[in-house]
């Protein structure tokens, strides 16, 4: 058997029935090692540092994609966590160069049409987000690397979120006809004015330095520092996040921001992306465009251009019925739309935007609706519609059900 030394990634090979395995602790000299069982087969490595638990994504051949056997384990982490009482904080992170690029889509597509078994991981991906933002615990999320889609919902709301100069955040959603979603829609509209709408549907590529500007990210660390950061969380044994801030703080640092960002345009920004519609928001791109030459102003155009009209419109309105509703009011929704969007309710563009993007990969996909106009608000109404009580997304909200109640396995969905 494999055997982890904690944040020091030391590996030794033990016997089975070696005389070391009772003893195994007499081998080491720091007190910051605890072994735990691995193995390379796992979608999700742990390691038990004293009270600190490390959670990592473990799926780097694809970018630590979100899949079924991925979000389930880390559910069942997650409740057990928050109820052990010996756990005091939790730090995740992604195996390899990346922390998660979202949802696995071949995944999505495989399964395509022929069954609803695709229903299971998003029911259980949206109720781990709820959880996952109203956590009682502090969890530390190392940004490096991709922060895309899915994974970012499952760490936006973490009390601390790390990013570093090879932060790569983004939410491309709305470009392959579907929408922002995994709470996007509740934490979206919260940034500053209309910030949230413009990454939304353009699918904008922040860097570290943006991520953290905007305020998605709580601190910036050069990421030749993030092993020195966790060694000193662990050495920190807390769950007091004034200590576990101040402990990042000390290795945190303000980035320059380019001086091409879009940070540096947000008055620009408000004047487009604060309209009432997918329709005056490209009114008012193109007529920009025309008065002054700015890069920024083409590439956010082009954005729109190619992407799907129905993702386009579907996005606007979730992100903007969001800045009203609660977060489990913006998930619910977002479970709605999710499902149309597999189930090809008014439209096979999510299937299209796959294909062209991710199995086939040819970029050249034909969107049905084509144009912004045939997507009615007839059509986006049948997307948005609620469920009957027993199919929606069960969650805690209320105090209807306990804590952490209201899973899959009990729940009348099928």
């Amino acid at each position: 058997m494999v055997v982890v030394l904690g944040p020091l990634y030391k590996k030794i090979l033990l016997q089975k029935n070696s005389s070391f395995m009772p003893n195994f602790k007499d081998l080491f000299t720091t007190e910051f090692c605890h072994v735990e069982i691995s193995s390379h087969n796992l979608v999700v490595i742990v390691e038990k540092l004293k009270s600190v638990s490390m959670l990592t994504l473990n799926r780097p051949k694809v970018l630590n994609s979100i899949n079924l056997p991925l979000v389930s384990r880390v559910a069942e982490l997650y409740e057990e966590w928050e109820k052990d009482e010996h756990v005091k904080c939790i730090l995740t992170k992604g195996a390899g160069r990346v922390f998660s690029a979202g949802g696995d889509l071949r995944m999505f597509y495989s399964i395509g049409k022929r069954d609803e078994s695709w229903k299971e991981v998003v029911y259980k991906k949206y109720w781990l987000d709820y959880h996952i933002h109203t956590f009682k615990k502090p969890i530390v999320a190392f940004w490096h690397g991709l922060v895309m889609g899915g994974g970012a919902g499952l760490t936006v709301a973490c009390k601390f979120r790390i990013a570093t100069e090879k932060t790569i955040f983004s939410l491309p959603e709305a470009a392959i006809g579907y929408h922002t979603d995994c709470a996007a829609s509740y934490y979206l509209p919260r940034l500053k004015g209309h910030f949230g709408t413009y990454l939304a549907i353009t699918g904008a590529r922040l860097t570290g330095a943006e991520v953290f500007v905007s305020g998605l990210a709580t601190h910036f660390v050069p990421s030749q520092s993030l092993l020195d950061v966790e060694k000193r969380l662990v050495a920190l044994d807390t769950g007091d996040v004034n200590a576990i801030k101040s402990t990042i703080d000390e290795f945190s640092i303000i980035p320059e921001l380019d001086q091409q960002s879009v940070l540096n345009r947000l008055d620009l920004v408000e004047k487009i992306f604060s309209k009432d519609s997918i329709e005056e928001i490209t009114a008012v791109l193109l007529a920009e465009m025309e008065d002054a030459h700015d890069e920024w102003l083409k590439d956010a155009a082009k954005a729109l251009k190619r992407s799907s009209p129905l993702g386009l419109k579907q996005t606007f309105r979730s992100v903007s019925e969001g800045r009203n509703r609660t977060l489990a009011d913006c998930l619910r929704v977002e479970y709605r739309v999710t499902l149309n969007a597999l189930r090809a309710t008014i439209s096979n563009d999510f299937y299209e935007g796959m294909r062209a993007t991710v199995i086939e990969k040819d970029n050249s996909p034909t969107w049905n609706p084509a144009t912004l106009p045939e997507v009615t608000s007839e059509k986006l109404d049948l997307v948005f519609q609620p469920f009957k009580e027993e199919d929606e997304l069960q969650l805690p909200a209320e105090g209807k059900i306990p804590r952490w109640g209201g899973k899959y396995e009990h729940s009348q969905i099928r």
